[in-house]
């Protein structure tokens, strides 16, 4: 397994962002500047309450966990930060 589907995520986002489609993503980072950033950290934080709670109750943890790191995928195309910034941040941690 590779980091593909990671990559094929966040470009799918990256279009998303760029050109805007009818969907839960565009229209998340379509809103008003200040009002799409709170819309996203606020998905943000309720995923990461869902990966709490699927944890304590040893159920759903991958599926809560798959929610988290995409909300948190979505955060990172809306700022405008690539990708391989994190790759690279991982890559320096590990030294």
């Amino acid at each position: 397994m590779s980091d593909r589907i990671i990559r094929d995520v966040y470009q799918v986002l990256e279009k998303r962002r760029d050109v805007p489609i009818e969907s839960y993503t565009s229209n998340l980072m379509r809103d008003s500047e200040k009002n799409a950033e709170d819309k996203i950290l606020e998905k943000i934080g309720e995923e990461a309450v869902e990966v709490i709670i699927a944890s304590k109750n040893n159920e759903n943890l991958v599926s809560e966990s798959c929610d988290l790191i995409f909300h948190t995928l979505l955060l990172l195309v809306y700022k405008g930060i690539d990708l391989n910034d994190l790759y690279s941040e991982f890559e320096k941690r590990r030294r």
